[in-house]
């Protein structure tokens, strides 16, 4: 399309696909928006950032800085929930040019009788459209400029700054360009910062052989908030399938008394809106989500899209499953594994408007009828990316507090996708990021790449369908380094517990799974047992809570090392007020010291030239200089946590 625009907008960022998703933050965050602003000639270009949130229908305006190479920045901050838009628009800024004109003619001594009555022209467009304070002051300025008598008194009134001030704060955009609008997405400060403890509400029981309660778990949040918790994720509290019932250690066929796996969804008890007898009521699920709440923990529910062969769907909704030639049903595989409990629901069925409105209602159940603001979702990425925009966006239409943990352990493409269609979180690779360069690496990859706009990693060492090999046997140094890592590269880190903090790590041969796994039996812990790694944990996440700038995960930095068993890593929160250095042994079973050199300049720190550091674990003090400082690591506590301080 033809037209007499001049100026060029490109490569605007953030944006995630030309604006096809929406760029992430949360309540107070800043967005820093540049821009390319290029037009021929050389005239003055000017550009502002155009912004607004949903519930509003007039666009705020902030005027963008010139930066290096033709290029332009603004900022704003996020100050409310919700679904924002912004745009750039860009114009060559006719009054400045002649400004900047006249101001170097006048300062080459060339006559400019004409320029004067050219500029008197700009103010009185102003002027006319009442857009100006202290008019009489730029009234009288139109009347020396259009006064040959008063010449000189004109051309020294030009070059007030106030003059400049004026046409910067009401430019003509003449022939203006726009750029298209962006999505912008708003979440609660928890879509950020979140600490998940994983534990199976059926082991919550202290007696041996006894299937635990709902109220069993009431007695085990004191413990949870006390290490410093404040999401509690239950793998799926649903009626367990009977047919085709998985027995201990993933048996095909379940003995008397096994319990299944949580995920085998359904049964004659009901389905997704029902909950597990031995549980307890929809009260006593009620009442343990109230008292959560009260410590500080929100209750997080699986949302497990599948079935058991007797979930009620299966023969209300027949045709919501996919069925073989032979009449026989397709359960879900996953070669080699095999999931005979459970039957993966058939999305291209041609019943799938209301297919989606059950599983939309099924979520907004739990939301409305319990206050459940967290789901973490079980395998999104077996269904339609369409199908989860749709329903993230329906259900946070209704309730933007409800933030989606995708489960998604899977291609890195396909993680991503998910992560733009509307996932809160995601897992990530680090369960398997073992050296440093793994680590590295891929810190680098989800910070520094176009990720940190729309993937918010959420770190876990361990899940109950992953017992990482490094792990398997592993001693106390390990398991601490492990949570101390997750924990500090990232804002969001879970754990599944009490496996993690009692070391109970015994694998099946050669896989990386859970010997006497919880997903197909209860098991009986002593819930009252306070151990080291528990105490570490609570004082890891209390300085998570103490200092911001590990409450969010882009703004790192690594450290030069002189020893590859050590890593280390510097961080801030977005206001540059907080600091700090972590300091981690790779090595879990011997002392191992180095040198380490912070990246003072990159950090904005380059003017030290000497500071002070704080371990928050052990309380010890240092003063450090601007070069290479010493630090010892022992497997007793492979780690250090310095708060920095100048």
């Amino acid at each position: 399309m033809q037209n007499q625009e001049r100026v060029i907008l490109s490569n605007i960022q953030p944006q995630i696909d030309g604006g096809a998703y929406a760029v992430k933050r949360v309540v107070g965050q800043s967005l820093n928006v540049t821009v390319d602003v290029l037009c021929d000639g050389h005239d003055i270009l000017q550009a502002a950032l155009l912004y607004k949130h949903q519930s509003k229908h007039k666009w705020t305006e902030v005027r963008m800085q010139v930066l290096d190479n033709d290029q332009m920045q603004a900022a704003f901050t996020a100050e409310h929930q919700g679904a924002y838009s912004y745009k750039i628009e860009g114009w060559v800024d006719e009054a400045l040019n002649w400004l900047h004109g006249i101001e170097k003619k006048i300062e080459a001594h060339v006559p400019v009788a004409s320029e004067l009555l050219e500029g008197a022209l700009y103010i009185k467009k102003l002027l006319e459209a009442n857009r100006v304070e202290e008019a009489a002051k730029w009234q009288l300025l139109v009347a020396l400029m259009e006064d040959k008598a008063s010449y000189q008194q004109a051309v020294e009134a030009v070059l007030d700054p106030d003059l400049k001030t004026l046409f910067r704060l009401h430019p003509t955009k003449f022939l203006k360009a726009s750029s298209a609008e962006f999505p912008l997405y708003v979440d609660r400060k928890k879509a950020l910062f979140s600490t998940w403890y994983e534990f199976f509400p059926r082991s919550a029981s202290s007696t041996p052989n006894t299937h635990g309660t709902f109220k069993d778990c009431e007695k085990i949040l004191p413990r949870v908030a006390k290490m410093g918790f404040d999401t509690l994720y239950f793998p799926p509290v649903h009626p367990i399938g009977e047919i085709n019932r998985k027995g201990k250690n993933n048996a095909t066929h379940a003995k008397a008394g096994d319990v299944g796996s949580p995920w085998g969804i359904g049964s004659q008890h009901g389905g997704h809106k029902a909950l597990h007898p031995e549980l307890g009521s929809l009260a006593d699920f009620k009442a343990l989500v109230k008292k959560a709440d009260k410590l500080g923990l929100e209750v997080a529910m699986d949302f497990a899209l599948q079935a058991a062969p007797d979930h009620p769907w299966v023969k209300a909704h027949p045709n919501w499953f996919k069925w073989r030639p032979d009449g026989s049903i397709q359960y879900a595989e996953n070669p080699p594994k095999k999931y005979q409990d459970i039957l993966p629901i058939y999305f291209e069925t041609p019943d799938w408007k209301n297919l989606w409105d059950e599983l939309l209602s099924c979520a907004l159940y739990w939301v409305e009828e319990v206050g459940i603001k967290v789901f973490r979702v079980d395998n999104p990425h077996t269904k339609p990316f369409r199908f989860w925009h749709w329903l993230i966006a329906q259900v946070k239409k209704k309730h933007p507090d409800v933030l989606f943990l995708a489960e998604a352990f899977t291609r890195p493409k396909i993680m991503d996708q998910l992560a733009k269609e509307g996932f809160t979180q995601g897992y990530s690779y680090f369960t398997w990021r073992f050296n440093k360069f793994e680590l590295t690496d891929y810190l680098e990859q989800l910070t520094k790449g176009p990720q940190k706009e729309f993937y918010r990693p959420n770190f876990w060492p361990n899940t109950p369908d992953i017992n990482p090999f490094h792990l398997q046997g592993a001693n106390e140094a390990m398991h601490l380094s492990r949570y101390f890592l997750a924990a500090t590269l990232s804002s969001n880190v879970g754990v599944y517990g009490p496996v993690y903090e009692f070391m109970d790590s015994a694998a099946i041969p050669g896989k990386e799974e859970y010997h006497n796994s919880e997903k197909y039996e209860c098991r009986t812990w002593d819930w009252e047992v306070e151990n080291k790694i528990m105490v570490v944990i609570k004082k890891i996440n209390e300085a998570r809570k103490d200092l911001p700038s590990l409450q969010q995960t882009n703004h790192i930095e690594f450290c030069d090392v002189q020893n590859d068993t050590i890593i280390a890593y510097v961080k801030r929160d977005d206001s540059h007020s907080c600091f700090t250095l972590m300091v981690v042994s790779l090595d879990a079973y011997y002392t191992q010291e180095s040198g380490v050199k912070l990246p003072l300049e990159k950090i904005g720190l380059g003017h030290l030239s000497t500071y002070h550091v704080e371990d928050v674990i052990t309380g010890n003090q240092y003063s450090w200089n601007a070069d290479w400082n010493y630090v010892k690591i022992h497997p007793s506590l492979p780690f250090h946590l310095f708060k920095i301080t100048f």
